[in-house]
């Protein structure tokens, strides 16, 4: 097969879908992989490191899409690509279809092959492809939630930690998930006051037994967003339904309830959002204000950090990428339920139902197209 991997131009995306030590693996299973030019400059890997590895340098995004029968990306495509990719060629990236109806419209007219790294998933509901990057993501959430209550750039003038003598920041970590895991402990690290919401009772368990003293759980429901917002410093929006659009549970009015000054740090932004005032931003300018509450909402979070995040995301890419270069994406779907659920377009039929109710759109069983 032949595997291409073109340079992600999304606003300060610096990740690259493929590690030159990836693309030898693809071509010592016997596979043709097609780089553009620079595509991994981003991340610190040169021309001359993919042709090492045995890769092929093209000029031009075009080539790369014209040449490969499987695209590699790491975010969703955007307007200046929608045309470059054709009927049959399939597309293994991060979709987050639900947040974007021109791009759900832009894949059914492409009738292309779509596998969104986000819904493959295992058989205990983990979701390996959106785990690494869910990890740099979360990490990175009270980073940033930290930086933005600087007054300087706008916030209350809060230290996370506090010193001795002085209050540490409250920091609401909406959802227990991968996210909201690794954003708990990175913010009670710094020394903050950390309450956990989540809807499953078990995982509030798990959590209670692993997390530091200063870490509280507590079951998520609207009273008890709306009792602990209202002290939070800083709250960090960790909620996931796989493929589908995240439930909104901080509205606008909920906000006004908020601190002068308090950061939003809204990872579900690429879902939708669970804050209903955000939308997304970029690195470029990653926030803006609503009722007096600095909202940071950068859909590619991880794309700060692409030394890490490169290596994370093809350590967990590469066993699929392999397996759908080896057997075709028809039988490595067919024999693997975890890539059959990355599955959500196929000649444009959508066969992901979070897609279909997103927007309403006609849903085929994938079932009857596979």
């Amino acid at each position: 097969m032949k595997i291409g991997v073109p340079k992600e131009i999304k606003t300060n995306e610096n990740r690259v879908a493929l590690t030159p030590g990836g693309a030898e693996v693809l071509k010592r299973h016997g596979h043709k992989v097609y780089v553009l030019t620079n595509a991994g400059m981003g991340s610190g890997y040169h021309d001359s490191d993919y042709r090492k590895a045995g890769a092929t340098i093209l000029k031009t995004a075009k080539e790369v899409f014209d040449t490969a029968d499987m695209i590699m990306k790491v975010k969703e495509p955007i307007k200046p690509e929608y045309n470059l990719i054709r009927k049959n060629q399939v597309v293994f990236t991060y979709f987050h279809f639900a947040s974007s109806k021109e791009l759900t419209e832009a894949m059914i007219k492409s009738r292309c092959i779509a596998i969104a790294y986000e819904t493959v998933q295992k058989e205990d509901g983990s979701l390996p492809l959106l785990i690494p990057m869910s990890e740099v993501a979360g990490k990175m959430a009270p980073q940033e939630g930290a930086k933005y209550l600087e007054r300087t750039l706008g916030g209350r003038g809060v230290l996370l930690g506090g010193v001795p003598g002085t209050e540490p920041a409250e920091v609401v970590v909406l959802g227990g998930g991968i996210v909201g895991t690794n954003a708990a402990k990175i913010a009670a690290g710094f020394g903050a006051k950390v309450t956990i919401l989540d809807n499953n009772l078990y995982r509030l368990r798990y959590l209670d037994d692993v997390m530091p003293k200063n870490v509280t759980t507590m079951m998520s429901s609207p009273y008890n967003i709306r009792e602990v917002i209202k002290k939070a410093d800083l709250v960090i929006g960790a909620v996931l339904i796989a493929g589908a659009k995240a439930p909104k549970l901080i509205t606008k009015d909920m906000l006004k309830l908020m601190k002068k000054g308090s950061v939003v740090v809204d990872v579900s932004v690429d879902q939708g959002g669970c804050i209903e005032t955000c939308h997304p931003t970029t690195h470029e300018n990653p926030t803006y204000v609503v009722h007096d509450v600095v909202h940071y909402c950068v859909a590619n979070m991880p794309g700060a950090v692409p030394f890490t995040s490169t290596i994370a995301l093809t350590n967990s890419t590469l066993p699929y990428a392999v397996e759908l270069a080896n057997k075709g994406w028809r039988k490595a779907c067919l024999e693997n339920e975890e890539l059959k659920l990355g599955l959500n377009m196929i000649d444009g039929h959508i066969v992901y139902k979070g897609v279909s109710d997103a927007f309403r759109f006609k849903y085929t069983d994938v079932n009857t197209l596979i």
